[in-house]
């Protein structure tokens, strides 16, 4: 048995570090000697030295309790550390491009950008990205189809962003946060009390998007073929007629007056790259298709 100097030595901590844990139940006592002091055997070395890696670890003192009492497993506890200081990490890096940003600006510039760094959170979340699309899109669509849609519309956020992603994600939250965003103004035609069924409309564009997307990643100019073809079949379907050249011409004139959100889909190529099409890239692409097509067509 040895005395709280003794332990203290052979774990190569102070006296008051092994009085600290005592105190608070996390190493046990042996017995005690006859003058009262405290005795430890080699199972408190043993358990000393797990508290000091879990401390290592910055594990706070009721959660290192928690693991010796078999409370809490281990094996949870490092998991949800490693998300902890990924958070902290990717909150780091974008702190560290929105000060390149700003370092890197011309004088005149930096107040507009500061204003915008400044409204968006660290780490960022794309939760107004979101709320902007379900206002935006038509009311009566299923859950199911308005999740997948505001999935497949709201970007991934890089976890170590260049000054120019920062740059771009801040101009896109600026853009849908503004006064009047998603609010009925500035949307399609498919979304009035005229647009036919929408949850009929959006399925399809889904599937001639991911169609389009594959021409788009192969650089192949917009044509016809099976993704102009779902995206044309989706708007009569969801209007109640059939696929016809006059149906096309007029379809065609009918996206051309759409209100257009360029500017939403522009920021989000700037944040992730050119490698994945943008459901606006894909759109403009069957768009060029079918104008072509009707063009040809008339002539």
């Amino acid at each position: 048995m040895w005395s709280i100097g003794e332990l203290a030595e052979r774990a190569g901590v102070t006296v008051k570090t092994v009085r600290f844990y005592s105190d608070r139940g996390l190493l046990p006592e042996g017995v005690r000697s006859s003058g009262g002091h405290r005795r430890y055997g080699p199972e408190a070395l043993d358990r000393l030295r797990l508290i000091r890696s879990l401390r290592t670890l910055d594990l706070p003192v009721p959660q290192v309790s928690r693991i010796l009492d078999e409370e809490d497993s281990l094996e949870d506890v490092v998991a949800g550390k490693l998300r902890e200081i990924g958070s902290r990490l990717t909150a780091l890096r974008w702190q560290e491009a929105a000060l390149q940003l700003l370092q890197d600006c011309a004088p005149e510039e930096r107040g507009e950008r500061l204003r915008l760094i400044g409204a968006v959170a660290v780490p960022p979340n794309t939760a107004p990205l979101a709320r902007f699309w379900r206002r935006w899109l038509p009311p009566r669509l299923p859950a199911r189809l308005a999740s997948a849609i505001v999935d497949q519309a709201v970007p991934q956020l890089p976890q170590a962003p260049t000054p120019t992603q920062v740059l771009a994600f801040t101009r896109l939250h600026a853009f849908v946060t503004a006064p009047c965003s998603g609010t009925g103004q500035g949307q399609p035609a498919a979304h009035g009390p005229d647009g036919g069924r929408p949850a009929v409309l959006y399925d399809g564009l889904r599937e001639a998007y991911a169609l389009a997307t594959r021409q788009v990643r192969a650089q192949r100019s917009p044509h016809e073929g099976e993704a102009l073809d779902c995206f044309v079949s989706a708007y009569a379907r969801s209007r109640g007629t059939r696929d016809t050249p006059a149906f096309r011409h007029r379809l065609s004139g009918v996206l051309a007056a759409d209100p257009r959100i360029d500017h939403y889909w522009n920021l989000t190529a700037e944040l992730t790259g050119p490698s994945e099409p943008t459901p606006g890239v894909t759109h403009d692409w069957l768009r060029s298709a079918l104008d072509n097509q009707t063009t040809q067509a008339a002539s």
